[in-house]
């Protein structure tokens, strides 16, 4: 799975690297195992963001530029998502309606509402983790929903009949799926013990929960519904962290 990693990292984020991986639809399936370990690498960037713009700007400052650094380095690839999923849901009556108005390279209300709402609830999560100290959770919180996107992958079949880049995605393996949800697990307990294990849980319920809607109002997951859950459980992680702190 080594090779898989410069996909994975590629993928999630904006870093650059040395040689371009080829992305046949096998690795699409395999590369999924490094999720939540990317999830975690951009949790350390968070947090060390987070040490050195809170030590010299006031909270709010400091948490708003947070905010644009975690949509920058991820290109905003998932709020993208969040977006075309939410229009979809929102302005469709039938699974056919709503993933094709989720193709739709326009940006509805529902689209703009659902931005608005998940930007702003990251900014006061942000904003409160500066007043109660926090930091293995900002390692944490994109770790878990990283992982999370694996495991609804599993979970769900592939919506779109005439397929897409997420199909390869959601053919991925049991052995895949568990070696991440392992990682995730591990990663969560190391870093903050009880406390990590009931929000890798709580997290992993979600997903549980987003397959079954997904499957009844879309008939299974797309990319973008993907990237949806995983601003989704961003924000269920971050909230739950601050209920438990």
């Amino acid at each position: 799975m080594n090779c898989t990693f410069p996909l994975a990292l590629t993928f999630l984020t904006k870093a650059p690297w040395p040689r371009a991986p080829l992305a046949a639809s096998q690795d699409l399936a395999r590369f999924l195992f490094w999720f939540p370990w990317v999830g975690a690498l951009l949790g350390l960037i968070f947090l060390g963001a987070w040490l050195g713009l809170s030590r010299v700007l006031p909270l709010p400052a400091a948490a708003a530029l947070l905010l644009c650094l975690s949509v920058w380095i991820t290109g905003g690839l998932h709020l993208d998502g969040l977006a075309d999923t939410v229009d979809g849901l929102g302005g469709g009556r039938t699974p056919e309606e709503r993933r094709r108005l989720m193709k739709d390279s326009r940006v509805g209300a529902f689209g703009v509402m659902s931005l608005i709402l998940v930007l702003l609830l990251k900014f006061a999560c942000f904003l409160a983790a500066g007043q109660k100290g926090w930091r293995a959770e900002f390692i944490l919180y994109p770790m878990v929903s990283r992982w999370g996107m694996v495991f609804l992958a599993y979970l769900s079949p592939y919506a779109r009949p005439e397929g897409g880049l997420g199909q390869a995605m959601t053919s991925v393996s049991r052995r895949t799926a568990a070696g991440a949800g392992l990682s995730a697990l591990g990663l969560a307990v190391l870093l903050l013990r009880l406390k990590g294990l009931l929000l890798w849980a709580g997290a992993g319920v979600l997903i549980w929960l987003m397959s079954r809607y997904f499957k009844k109002t879309l008939g299974g997951v797309t990319g973008d519904v993907l990237g949806a859950a995983n601003e989704v459980v961003e924000v269920a992680v971050l909230l739950g962290a601050l209920l438990f702190n």
